[in-house]
């Protein structure tokens, strides 16, 4: 996944919403795993070895719990060389939970524990990082954002081109997906006068390797995931916002920027080890005419489209219900994002039954085949079924699958 053509000055790995418990749970090992990886990623690195920081944006505790804090701090302290590494933490609503005490009692746990303020101006190798906690659940106030307008003048007079890395847990509203139920807008007015901004985010727990997760319209933003479940930004599917299998999740950002102050942006999947099988590239981040990542993206001819031997069937049929599998779409960029399933009487030619469900592109090791059980139809009645794949650009294939069953009688 290296570029022969850029060498890093810089590189750094990007962690939210581990969610560590009082329990040791899988979160746990998901994170010392991240760790190990990103390391080995620079060991293995041709010219550049090091792993210059480690940012955690925020809900890195389930609860805030002092159990909780204390064994993500051991985490860090065992799996993490400090003289190396910079370790940048900002807190959220999770830790500023009201069962532990809230934002206050969060806040003073954390000095303690950590030993590091919770909003930060660091330079690193000469890039400026500015991270920033928030308050009163996942809002920022006007001291918050005096800090952070501050933080950025300083970094623009310092080098106007040079990409400026900001961090906070919440995304700013109607950038990346997730940002519409999990974006707040209070820092925009600020981050929006300095297109070199790239700007990371969580809370949502949307998939990193969604192509929406990076955005580019006054600055680029990226979400930045989760090592404890997934959850998306739609609510028109079967099963609401929390997909089947959510907790297999585990990714991380890998980000390098170089001394011509070109930025690449890796997503990796933790769970598999693997890279996902694209890079984000940043080459001029302090101009806007460059941008590609834009809304722009929504205005594609590209469109799913199933083989000539995919095929659709009926398994498990029963009364009133039954359970439908079908060989995936395919596009030529991207993923296929989901699947529209709608069953008619074959009769009367109605409706009875029209269900959405994702592709689960989320998954590094996405199924080949997907099956989705579907009930509440008539006995001994005879349906027809047809399914089309969407795009995440708004783009229906062109063709469909579709095969006939007969429900049991009663």
């Amino acid at each position: 996944m290296c570029d022969k053509n850029f060498v890093p000055a810089f590189r750094f790995m990007v962690v939210s919403d581990v969610h560590y418990k009082d329990a040791h749970t899988v979160e746990r090992d998901r994170f010392e795993k991240a760790i190990e990886i990103a390391y080995r990623i620079a060991r293995n690195h041709e010219t550049y070895k090091k792993l210059d920081a480690l940012f955690v944006v925020g809900d890195f505790a389930d609860n805030g719990s002092e159990i909780q804090m204390r064994a993500f701090k051991d985490s860090i302290d065992r799996c993490v060389n400090k003289d190396e590494t910079d370790v940048v933490i900002t807190l959220a609503s999770h830790e500023f939970s009201q069962k532990n005490g809230g934002e206050e009692a969060a806040l003073e746990r954390f000095s303690k524990i950590f030993n590091m303020p919770y909003d930060q101006h660091k330079v690193i190798n000469g890039f400026h990082c500015i991270s920033l906690t928030t308050t009163k659940g996942c809002r920022f106030d006007d001291n918050k954002k005096e800090f952070a307008a501050k933080a950025l003048r300083e970094a623009a007079d310092d080098d106007p081109k040079k990409p400026i890395f900001f961090f906070q847990h919440p995304h700013c509203t109607d950038t990346v997906y997730g940002s519409i139920c999990w974006g707040e807008d209070d820092l925009i007015p600020i981050l929006a006068n300095y297109p070199q901004v790239i700007n990371f985010s969580g809370h949502s727990h949307a998939p990193i390797n969604d192509p929406r997760s990076i955005h580019q319209r006054y600055f680029t933003a990226l979400g930045t995931g989760s090592l404890s479940y997934f959850e998306l930004d739609e609510f028109g599917k079967v099963y609401g916002t929390v997909p089947p299998k959510a907790e297999n999740c585990a990714q991380m950002l890998i980000v390098e920027a170089d001394k011509d102050n070109r930025v690449r942006v890796y997503p990796y999947d933790v769970l598999t080890d693997n890279y996902f099988p694209f890079v984000w590239k940043i080459d001029t981040p302090s101009d806007p005419s460059t941008f590609i990542y834009t809304d722009e993206r929504y205005k594609t001819d590209i469109k799913p489209y199933f083989t000539e031997d995919a095929r659709a069937w009926a398994e498990e049929i029963g009364k009133d219900s039954f359970v439908i599998t079908f060989d995936q779409a395919k596009i030529d960029k991207d993923y296929v994002d989901g699947y529209d399933i709608t069953v008619r009487n074959k009769a009367t030619g109605a409706v009875e039954k029209q269900v959405s469900i994702w592709s689960e592109y989320y998954f590094f090791d996405m199924p080949k085949t997907l099956s989705q059980k579907i009930d509440g139809l008539k006995p001994d009645t005879e349906y027809e079924v047809e399914i089309t794949a969407e795009s995440f650009w708004l783009t229906e294939s062109d063709n469909s699958l579709k095969t006939e069953f007969k429900t049991l009688a009663e």
